[in-house]
């Protein structure tokens, strides 16, 4: 049995009976999707970079000579650079099949640490999708608005497709019309129905983006079996259990997040709880408004697809025998050099 079915009949008996579909709230000039495929063209190269500790706050204070940019293995001098707090724009898709309903409750209240984090001048639009994306509300500063039209997610207890590459495709192309630092804060359960050869696509394409996805999992402690006892209480009764086939299709799916947002320079959560999930959207919130952002001239016209690496210099040691403290670096992983 297909995943995204198998998927459905786990949740089927938890949400049976709560399946009322809420009013959508009216798109303010919902932004169309391009008919067109797009090409990235530059004649100048921007990296957005995000670095952190190892307990994953944000590194500030860090100077141009601490980074270092390679194009196709070779060190590039740096054209621009600027540690920058500026305004972030935010896309917030959200998986549209049953695992809503779990953000109904407490993990539906914790997106609200993602509003709350953010700056003022920080913009969000939201959207849902099944077998394609449908606009929710538009990008918006006022995160009362955008607190409003989270409350009005509806979601589907049929089973319907789960096109996660293609819904992707076309959140690009809404946001290829958006200026400045983007990000795309994905929350799914990571299966994909869409059809053969879109996944690779989307890669290839995710790859030369400028859009950062940040995946957050709501599979929660559903992608682990659970071991059979003749004694259940009431909780447990509206869990249904699962295989440990199942389970293993469940963490296919969760990899599918990692390659999205690994594409992309981004990270992917798999929180378990309503905790969990206010701290993940907490961090997303400081990691969309800190980066550095670089720059380089493209050392070939060529129009072929160039990766980059970004590396930052480690400090010293506190200590002499101490070892040094490690970075861990998010950044675009290529761009798609011009033509000459």
């Amino acid at each position: 049995m297909p995943l995204a079915r198998r998927f459905l009949l786990a949740l089927f008996p938890a949400v049976l009976g709560l399946a009322i579909g809420m009013p959508s709230v009216p798109s303010q000039e919902p932004v169309q999707p391009q008919s067109q495929p797009i090409r990235v063209s530059v004649d100048r190269v921007n990296v957005g970079v995000i670095v952190t500790d190892s307990q994953g706050r944000f590194v500030g204070g860090l100077h141009r000579e601490d980074f270092h940019v390679f194009d196709n293995g070779v060190e590039q001098p740096m054209t621009d650079f600027a540690a920058i707090e500026e305004p972030a724009q935010l896309l917030l898709l959200v998986e549209a099949g049953p695992a809503v309903y779990l953000l109904q409750g407490g993990h539906l209240r914790a997106v609200y640490a993602l509003l709350s984090g953010l700056s003022d001048g920080d913009r969000v639009a939201i959207a849902r999708y099944d077998q394609a994306p449908q606009p929710i509300l538009n990008f918006t500063a006022d995160k009362r608005t955008a607190s409003a039209a989270l409350d009005q997610l509806n979601f589907n207890l049929g089973f319907g497709q789960l096109n996660l590459a293609s819904s992707i495709a076309i959140a690009l192309d809404w946001l290829a019309q958006v200026p400045g630092k983007k990000s795309l804060i994905l929350l799914s359960t990571g299966v994909d129905t869409s059809p053969p050869g879109v996944s690779q696509a989307l890669l290839a394409r995710l790859q030369v983006s400028d859009v950062r996805i940040l995946a957050v999992s709501l599979t929660g402690n559903l992608s682990s079996p659970q071991p059979s006892s003749k004694k259940s209480s009431k909780k447990d009764k509206a869990v249904p259990e699962r295989s440990a086939s199942t389970s293993a299709e469940f963490a296919q799916a969760e990899q599918n997040l990692k390659v999205l947002a690994g594409a992309t320079g981004g990270r992917a959560y798999f929180p378990a709880n309503t905790k969990e999930f206010g701290e993940v959207y907490a961090d997303i919130a400081q990691l969309v408004r800190h980066e550095y952002s670089l720059a380089i001239g493209p050392p070939a016209h060529d129009g072929k697809v160039h990766v980059l690496e970004i590396r930052v210099d480690s400090p010293p040691p506190a200590a002499a025998n101490s070892p040094a403290p490690a970075y861990h670096v998010d950044h675009r992983r290529a761009y798609l050099a011009p033509a000459s």
